[in-house]
């Protein structure tokens, strides 16, 4: 089925995670790897950012550009931190924990956004992974591939949800 969505029809997503070096990168990556695998790069802006201030300006950690290479995708993005502007400029913040869904949902009430904030794992279509994907930066490279595995399934689900998001917005469009 041939599907022609209109160029205006652009879906921001923000991957958030507590420093932007692991979780979120790797979310942001994957996300980005799996729109261009079906063609919708253009129907999105993709980017990821951390609640806290510790990494801002770094690369992301060693051990998940390995694993994200080791799957055939670049993390190729720098640390940088949520600002309350980020909530004009995205339609999803996907937050890889609660305790970064809590700050999020803190930093929104502070804005008149209705920019839609969920967990990474609330988008798991077989509710597998928990409602959280666990900070790695602690451990070994197991933990790295464990999450890996984690954000891929939930960016799968997320995708699909939002590909259908993009498909009955452009049919509701008046067509010129």
């Amino acid at each position: 089925m041939n599907i022609s969505l209109n160029e205006t029809l652009k879906t921001s997503v923000l991957f958030v995670c507590l420093g932007n070096i692991c979780r979120s990168p790797l979310a942001e990556g994957i996300f980005r790897y799996l729109v261009e695998e079906e063609g919708l790069g253009d129907h999105f802006s993709i980017d990821s950012a951390g609640t806290g201030a510790w990494h801002v300006g770094e690369r992301p950690d060693g051990r998940a550009s390995l694993v994200a290479q080791q799957h055939g995708i670049n993390l190729d993005s720098r640390a940088r931190q949520v600002q309350k502007e980020d909530f004009g400029r995205f339609d999803y913040m996907i937050a890889m924990d609660r305790e970064n869904l809590r700050a999020l949902e803190e930093l929104r009430s502070e804005t008149n956004s209705d920019t839609q904030i969920t967990l990474l794992c609330s988008h798991d279509p077989n509710g597998d992974n928990g409602d959280e994907i666990p900070d790695p930066y602690y451990g070994g490279a197991s933990g790295f591939e464990n999450v890996y595995q984690l954000v891929h399934q939930s960016c799968k689900g997320l995708l699909q949800q939002l590909r259908c998001r993009l498909i009955t917005l452009s049919r509701l469009r008046p067509q010129s």
